[in-house]
């Protein structure tokens, strides 16, 4: 019993000291808060009678007022030393706000024939279907870019956007839409004119390809996967890309080529200089060609673009062969693929094919034959004989002079009409 109120006293010991020392501490706490507290109180006093003082010597000297001057928004453009308007806005945002609001997306849609499934036609399911009733009909939908040529609703875009389409929705900017009538559309260039109708729109600024460089700046607008006004910038990667060094034999065009990204669904958008002109249509791109794209130059679209309002299709001249330029490293590839050409010269246009029952095997030219000179002018490039065919009328002649075997040979070739140019 002893023990046990010993073991009680202790503890109550132990608890009074614990108390005291929790009281002490608190005590020691309370006092540097309210330290603390009154260093700030003195010195916040200190400070903004200071600054109270101050701001009334400085509001009781008299001030002359003079207003800020006017934001300037004149600049001048880094691309080509002019005075430009909106400084606060590079030259891309200048060129896309211009144009921008001409730029249209294109909806195209198609009927896909449908087909009754070959093993329904089994007599052992016949019983079991019933084909009376007419199959649904089966749509497919594009979508592409294009761009107003004037103010009542004329527009540009690819061939292949509008290809077979049964109706067609030109959506502008602004969210309105139409419908829109294929005026003509030409297969052998890519180039088709759309027209809506009404009036009041704005238009496009067309621009000059001819006098494009390697390293200007490329500008694109258009609707890539459905995105409406998406722009892309880069720079001209080349000019003067013939059909066949582009993978598209078929096409009469001279390709653009630009590093600014193009992807499906800017086909028909324009392709801008920096000053925000039209200089070509965008129309493909390679799918190896690791970004790089292509686009038709402004004069061959615009060309093409009068010849369709005006008869509703275009005639090519036609020469009927595939081409080559030769190069050494082109050269030395033939010669391994094809043992047969014993290829020595380095320059030229080798033919590569020529078109079963075409101009060109009319007057006699043949695979392995290397065109020196075409109507007395030297060509060392394929974009050269396309310009020189394309610049001529049909059923003109063409005198060819080709190598053919170490031996110099004269042919003149009678020019026929593109095959099969329509769109459909």
């Amino acid at each position: 019993m002893c023990h046990l109120k010993s073991e009680v006293i202790t503890r109550i010991a132990v608890m009074r000291r614990n108390i005291m020392s929790l009281s002490l501490r608190q005590l020691a706490l309370s006092l540097t808060l309210l330290t603390i507290g009154g260093g700030v109180g003195w010195f916040s006093s200190r400070y903004f009678s200071a600054e109270k003082r101050s701001m009334t010597r400085i509001t009781a000297v008299p001030m002359t007022l003079t207003p800020a001057p006017e934001r300037d928004y004149v600049s001048r453009d880094m691309t080509q030393g002019r005075r430009t308007e909106h400084s606060d806005l590079n030259f891309i945002a200048l060129a896309v706000r211009k144009v921008g609001p001409a730029v249209v997306r294109i909806d195209a849609m198609r009927k896909v024939e449908s087909h009754i499934p070959e093993a329904f036609n089994n007599p052992l399911f016949r019983p079991f279907f019933s084909f009376e009733q007419p199959i649904p009909e089966e749509r497919t939908r594009s979508t592409g870019s294009g761009f107003l040529l004037s103010s009542d609703g004329r527009l540009l875009t690819n061939a292949h956007v509008v290809a077979a389409a049964d109706t067609v929705r030109v959506f502008l900017s602004n969210g309105q839409s139409f419908e829109g009538d294929v005026v003509g559309a030409d297969r052998a260039t890519d180039v088709a004119v759309v027209k809506i109708s009404t009036t009041g729109l704005p238009t496009v600024k067309l621009g000059s390809s001819k006098k494009l460089m390697p390293g200007e700046w490329a500008i694109a607008i258009g609707n890539p996967l459905g995105l409406d006004n998406t722009v892309t910038a880069g720079i001209i990667s080349a000019t003067e890309r013939s059909s066949a060094e582009v993978g598209d034999p078929d096409k009469r065009v001279n390709f653009i080529q630009t590093n600014a990204a193009i992807n499906p669904g800017n086909s028909g958008g324009p392709l801008l200089n920096a000053q925000g002109e039209v200089v070509g249509i965008n129309t493909a791109t390679r799918l190896n060609g690791q970004g790089l794209g292509f686009a038709i130059p402004i004069e061959t679209a615009m060309r093409v673009a009068d010849e369709l309002v005006a008869k509703g299709h275009v005639d090519h001249p036609f020469l009927g062969i595939q081409m080559v330029d030769l190069t050494a490293t082109s050269r030395e590839e033939l010669n391994q693929d094809e043992p047969n050409l014993n290829l020595k010269q380095e320059t030229g246009v080798l033919i590569l094919q020529v078109t079963e029952k075409s101009p060109s095997e009319l007057a006699g030219l043949k695979k392995g034959d290397i065109i020196q000179k075409i109507n007395g002018m030297p060509v060392k490039k394929s974009a050269e004989v396309q310009d020189q065919v394309e610049s001529s009328a049909i059923g003109s002649p063409l005198r060819i002079e080709v190598k053919r075997r170490g031996l110099n040979v004269t042919l003149t070739v009678k020019l026929g009409t593109f095959p099969a140019n329509d769109v459909g």
